[in-house]
């Protein structure tokens, strides 16, 4: 007898048809442009024509005294930006989405609105706004802090070389703290009710519920809003733009990559526009990027699967 022939498993053209669109069109707004970004870091301009110079642009970026100052300034503030964010606006945005989740609160829906509001809000308001309100002329900072007899505290904060980063790390906290919070939000509803009712019936409640049951279980969406915020800092430079301006004054205390990459492809001032180091610096911040996005999912993520449902 002839053995029976397997059948073949039907091919599913149907899912490269669906998937084609927006495999087309992040190609053409992501991918080639990133490719151009990293052929144009090889080269450099020699009399209006084009040399290929490997990565020498990324030495002289990197160890050149007219360029690694800039570079490794940027850098530590970029840094630092990213850990006020991760140190005020996540733990804010936990502790908002915990409180909301409360079931004897009211006016939930008012609440989540005015919290999330400044993030749809537009980069060029929230910085002009938070100019004027901390201005030392006409600014009403100094006034609400007199009224509760904090007036000595005040200070020109945007024009402090010490303050100025922190000042307007704590206006994107102010703004984007909504995101977090509707997130973590999100996660705390998703939590089976099976798994409340049997912490409390072990008498677990409250913040201790919160501590021992919900938090671990909410740990994979507090990972994801972590990358998020270190892809998102590490890209910042809108906010900086219109409260600082290009050169990220006072003496460059707020300049990070995204500001000195601005004045290094465009030029500012008196200061030439190069595309190559500009290509150069873009580079860097996507490599940066890359590792950090890779260290944690390879070495965060993993560990954090065992919580997901």
């Amino acid at each position: 007898m002839a053995e029976p022939t397997p059948e073949r498993r039907p091919v599913r053209w149907h899912i490269a048809v669906f998937l084609a669109p927006a495999v087309i069109v992040y190609t053409l707004v992501m991918i080639l442009p990133l490719a151009g970004t990293l052929d144009l870091a090889l080269y450099r301009t020699v009399d209006k024509a084009q040399h290929f110079v490997g990565i020498a642009n990324f030495s002289k970026l990197f160890g050149d005294p007219n360029w690694s100052g800039h570079f490794w300034n940027a850098l530590g503030n970029n840094f630092w930006f990213f850990i006020v964010n991760m140190a005020v606006q996540n733990p804010i945005g936990i502790a908002l989405a915990a409180l909301l989740s409360s079931p004897r609160l009211r006016m939930k829906t008012f609440y989540r609105t005015a919290i999330f509001i400044p993030t749809i809000l537009s980069f060029v308001i929230v910085g002009f706004v938070w100019k004027l309100i901390l201005s030392p002329l006409w600014g009403i900072a100094p006034d609400l802090l007199k009224m509760v007899g904090l007036r000595h505290w005040f200070a020109p904060w945007l024009g402090d070389p010490h303050y100025a980063l922190t000042t307007v790390a704590l206006i994107s906290v102010w703004q984007f703290v909504g995101i977090p919070m509707m997130l973590i939000y999100a996660a705390l509803l998703s939590i089976p009710d099976e798994v409340i009712e049997a912490a409390e019936m072990d008498g677990v409640t409250g913040m201790s519920q919160f501590w021992k049951i919900k938090l671990p279980l909410i740990l994979p969406s507090i990972g994801i809003i972590s990358i998020l915020t270190f892809v998102g800092n590490f890209n910042a430079f809108d906010l900086i733009y219109v409260a600082q301006g290009a050169l990220a004054g006072p003496d460059y205390s707020t300049d990070i990559l995204g500001t000195f990459l601005y004045r290094t492809f465009f030029g500012f001032q008196l200061q030439l526009g190069d595309p190559n180091m500009g290509a150069t610096i873009a580079t860097a911040m996507f490599g940066i990027i890359l590792v950090g996005v890779c260290i944690y999912l390879f070495g965060i993520q993993r560990r954090l699967r065992r919580y997901q449902f």
